[in-house]
């Protein structure tokens, strides 16, 4: 067995890395172990075809919770970040496009050419998403209450949540007690009525989900998203070389730190003995020991993966398998020979931030109909980038990259399975984006299209889920993963959860590693 090693983290994706800093930073030697030859989870660069680089999974990212960027110090990485504008484009049916940039006014000036009413509200709605920040940065670095046993600490924390929130003033405490319960589709129309805007603003509560918009609580989903990114739209950011440069600053940061990082390095087996993690076993036989082991794995496949269920609770195992993390997103990436035209856009200027396709609320909510039974959408919601607007690096000249988030594509199907399926969902793709890019065929060189079950057998997510679980009311906050188990802690000791299956578990913010760390530090330490 090789020498032991004060902590073991079980995967190279940001919240892994994110972890593996500060562990470093408290003065221990972490040893981080990621399965692929590439670190970085689904934060990935990768070549898809000759001289055409994608983010071949997530191609946005929500600002790093603003502490973590403080301590990363990523400028020190070379990391440069491109937020390009406009923001989000919504083409609709009547060949206009309503487009949304970092301006509030100017986002208004174009809602108007839509709704007056609604140019006049967007303020307001903005105004009250931007006050959820200072709120959001207090409640994704907080540690969930143990409902077991709550303690002094505890309560303090929920006491200074519950002042944070009261200095909303008495109508936007009652907006934010008001709204989680409600369906993302019932927000969006009680205060828009413009179709377009109310379909952005409702995709926000619904993207990466198993659920409609007219699901109740999926507006839960959109809070906790404006509490990372205020904007009502979501911000588009992403990194100039792909998502991937993202993860490989935050590597540099933690060997900086006294990291060390290893990959090609398939974690098999955590190491058990006297019911306590021990350290692990690598797929090529080689056996690690460590003080603790810290998985950034997903709580399914680490907890009854990596572990042998035998060493649980049964009641707890039977938790453990009703966690729900069956994804319903599926990527195309497009290698183009030039830039499409999109009639409604009367510059390229138009096309740099993100592309939404899916005008109406219900046709988001029709589009969600077809995988409660285990079909694709035939008219799926579409998320597109085309990065290579901004960054250059990304295709030979002329060429360009575009980069396709898909949903609804079940990780179940009804009928036959994704090898069968994968080229008529890129086929579904093009056909429902040629309407809007008319001559998009002829410029298409190559397509990738990777399925669901792909993002589970390709990037180690369980179900295919981006998140590591299904963003629910149910699976948030006290309840992720599990209810008593939202501490980052497992019932092995020693052995801990770091990813986003845990509180927040939202987007690429960091929160869940440097929480996860801040809770594995204070267990050794006691």
């Amino acid at each position: 067995m090789a020498q032991a090693r004060d902590i073991v983290i079980i995967g190279g994706g940001h919240n892994g890395l994110v972890a593996a800093f500060y562990f470093a930073r408290a003065g221990l030697k972490p040893l981080v172990l990621e399965r692929r030859a590439t670190l970085g989870g689904i934060a990935v660069t990768e070549e898809f075809h000759p001289g055409f680089r994608c983010s071949a999974l997530a191609h946005v990212c929500e600002p790093l919770r603003a502490d973590v960027a403080r301590d990363l110090q990523l400028e020190k990485s070379g990391l440069e970040m491109i937020r390009p504008e406009p923001q989000v484009a919504a083409p609709a049916p009547d060949g206009r496009a309503l487009v949304l940039f970092s301006d509030p006014a100017r986002s208004a000036a174009e809602i108007a050419k839509f709704s007056r009413r609604d140019a006049e509200r967007f303020a307001e709605f903005a105004g009250f998403l931007q006050k959820l920040r200072g709120i959001g940065e207090r409640f994704m670095s907080m540690m969930p209450p143990d409902l077991n046993a709550t303690n002094g600490k505890d309560l303090w924390s929920l006491l200074g949540l519950g002042r944070a929130v009261r200095g909303l003033g008495k109508r936007d405490m009652l907006r934010l007690l008001r709204w989680p319960p409600m369906p993302v589709a019932d927000l969006a129309t009680e205060w828009f009525e413009s179709e377009p805007l109310q379909a952005i603003v409702a995709a926000r509560g619904v993207f990466g989900t198993a659920q409609g918009p007219f699901a109740p609580s999926s507006s839960a989903v959109l809070l906790l998203r404006a509490m990372a990114d205020p904007a009502p739209g979501g911000t588009t950011a992403f990194p100039r070389g792909g998502m991937g440069a993202l993860t490989q600053a935050i590597a540099q940061a933690a060997t900086r730190a006294g990291a060390e990082i290893r990959t090609n390095a398939e974690v098999a087996q955590v190491i058990v003995k006297d019911g306590a993690a021990n350290g692990v076993v690598l797929a090529n036989g080689e056996e690690i020991a460590a003080r603790a082991v810290v998985s950034n794995a997903d709580p399914k496949r680490t907890l009854l993966g990596l572990v042998d269920p035998t060493h649980f609770d049964p009641d707890f195992v039977a938790k453990a398998q009703h966690y729900r993390a069956s994804g319903t997103l599926a990527k195309v990436n497009l290698a183009l020979s030039g830039l499409p035209t999109f009639p409604w856009a009367a510059t390229p200027d138009l096309l740099r931030g993100r592309i939404h396709i899916g005008p109406t609320v219900e046709y988001l909510e029709r589009a969600f109909d077809a995988s409660k039974y285990g079909e694709v959408s035939a008219q799926p919601h579409l998320e597109i980038t085309i990065p290579s607007l901004s960054d250059a690096s990304l295709a030979p000249q002329s060429c360009h990259v575009m980069s396709i988030w898909v949903q609804y594509a079940p990780y179940r199907l009804k009928s036959g399975d994704w090898a069968g399926q994968r080229e008529a969902l890129g086929d579904r793709v093009v056909r429902l984006l040629s309407a809007y890019a008319p001559g998009l065929p002829a410029f298409i060189v190559h397509r990738q299209v990777l399925t669901p079950v792909d993002l589970e057998q390709a990037y180690g997510l369980t179900g295919g889920h981006i998140s590591h679980g299904e963003l629910a009311l149910d699976q948030l906050f006290v309840a992720r993963p599990l209810v008593g188990w939202a501490r980052y802690h497992t019932p092995l000791r020693r052995l801990y959860l770091c990813g986003s299956g845990t509180h927040p578990g939202i987007g690429l913010t960091g929160a869940s590693g440097a929480n996860a760390a801040r809770e594995v530090l204070a267990s050794l330490r006691r």
